[in-house]
């Protein structure tokens, strides 16, 4: 299986308004091994980045001077994208972008015809329901360095998802295998289920005391449209 990690950096925030893409950064794995097969290019936007943009990657006009433009490489990148499963962190906006780039060149395709997309932003809201789930947030829950991103760039951005989306998906198979190994009685399991015993004890259920509920109901209290006090 051929997985592409990919990011892009910007102009701005909105292709509608003729933002263009200024850096794209892509890993190559295979069957889950880093390959090192990357691709990786500046590009010359034909408009000015926006200050908050270069706050962001710190990536400025004057450097992409001498930048092709991404009609003389798209060719290469839609070759090296083709038929992989791209990887991208809040995809819509990095597959609106590239889409944007590629109607300006007249291509009857967009990226969806070329590849498959998985969003990992997708990916760690159901996973992690209600936390924070950034690159950085997911760096830091996945113990994974990424001290030396100071700012945003492509192509580390993209290594780095690359470790965070294998840590994601890697840490529920380990989960899986370990789990289906052994029955309840300690034998391997035939058939992968882990069966629980029968007569195995109850769980043990501690109900709350008047303090406790008095505290609980004055929390909700504060919370303002809370449901469970509308009964």
């Amino acid at each position: 299986m051929r997985q592409i990690v990919l990011d892009t950096e910007t102009t701005g925030l909105e292709p509608a308004q003729g933002h263009r893409i200024i850096e794209i950064g892509c890993v190559e794995m295979v069957d889950r091994r880093l390959t090192g097969n990357n691709f990786h290019q500046y590009l010359q936007p034909e408009r000015d980045i926006d200050a908050a943009a270069i706050e962001v990657h710190g990536i400025k006009n004057e450097f992409l001077a001498d930048k092709p433009k991404f009609c003389d490489v798209a060719a290469d990148f839609i070759d090296y994208v083709s038929g992989a499963e791209l990887i991208i962190h809040n995809a819509p906006f990095d597959v609106g972008f590239l889409d944007h780039e590629l109607g300006i060149m007249n291509s009857p395709g967009k990226v969806d015809a070329l590849c498959a997309v998985t969003d990992t932003l997708v990916m760690a809201k159901k996973m992690h329901p209600g936390q924070r789930n950034s690159l950085d947030a997911l760096c830091k829950r996945y113990d994974i360095d990424n001290s030396h991103r100071e700012l945003h760039g492509a192509l580390l951005d993209a290594e780095i998802l690359a470790d965070v989306y294998l840590a994601m998906t890697g840490g529920q198979a380990a989960l899986l295998l370990d789990s289906s190994s052994m029955d309840e009685t300690g034998e391997p399991s035939i058939d992968g289920i882990r069966r629980l015993a029968s007569n195995r004890p109850g769980l043990k259920v501690i109900n709350a005391n008047e303090q406790e509920l008095e505290i609980h109901y004055r929390q909700l209290e504060r919370m303002e449209g809370c449901v469970w006090l509308k009964d």
